[in-house]
Parts: C-alpha cells; sequence; structure tokens
C-alpha cells in the first residue's frame, strides 16, 4: 500500500511539473505600420517574446495568413526568462488598400495570434482640383 502511495503522489508531481512548462509572453500582438507608399515594397515588424515558464520554450510552427507575409522566427529552445522573435514581412508590391493580416504561433506553450496591419497608397496624386 504504502508504494502505491508513493507512486501515486510521484504521478502528481510529474503532472504538476509538466503543467508549469514553458510559457510564452509577446511584448506586444499588433502592430499597426499605418499608412505607407506601395514603392516600399516590403516592411518588417518585430514581436518579441519572453519565455515565462520554468522549462525552454520551442517554437514549432509559425504560419502567416497568406503568401503575402513571410513570418521568421527564434527556431533554437528559448531558456526560461529569456526572449525569442517573430518577424513579420509583408509584401505591399501590387496591394495598394488596406490589410490586416495574422501570424500563428503553436509552441510548447499553446497557441498565440499576431496581427499586422496598415494601409499601402500608391503614391499617385491627383492635380490639385481633380480625381484620379
Amino acid at each position: 500500500m504504502k508504494r502505491v502511495i508513493i507512486a501515486i503522489c510521484a504521478a502528481f508531481v510529474a503532472i504538476a511539473a509538466s503543467a508549469a512548462g514553458a510559457g510564452i509572453k509577446f511584448n506586444e500582438v499588433v502592430h499597426n505600420f499605418g499608412s505607407f507608399d506601395e514603392s516600399k515594397g516590403k516592411v518588417t515588424c518585430e514581436f518579441t517574446f519572453t519565455n515565462t515558464g520554468s522549462s525552454p520554450l520551442v517554437l514549432q510552427e509559425v504560419k502567416a495568413s497568406c503568401g503575402c507575409t513571410t513570418p521568421e522566427w527564434t527556431k533554437t529552445p528559448i531558456a526560461p526568462g529569456k526572449t525569442g522573435v517573430v518577424k513579420a514581412t509583408y509584401n505591399a508590391t501590387g496591394r495598394p488598400g488596406a490589410f490586416n493580416k495574422t501570424i500563428t504561433v503553436k509552441s510548447n506553450a499553446g497557441e498565440s495570434k499576431l496581427t499586422i496591419k496598415g494601409e499601402v497608397t500608391n503614391g499617385k496624386k491627383a492635380p490639385e482640383g481633380e480625381d484620379l
């Protein structure tokens, strides 16, 4: 009976230790590029995050909502208390108008959503008093 109780206690300790695991906290989850000219081409921002847990944080998948956005991220495990980066590059070429894109980050701490948004202008200006 004593061995059974010890085994049950050991199982609870293991479950509690794995539940503590890694944690992820982003400094910001939305980046607004504002209004910029299409001739600028690609624009990039960085989302910095911290491992708030007690074990290494591993980003398993980082995926953009469309092909016009390219994510890059820290691929090595992030130790507790340390930081990493998810970089998002939006290709504005040929895409005038407002945009709102998401980047899904899957890690051993769960799933997070990041957003980039802004407005791409075409740079053409009408002569005064005329509309294009």
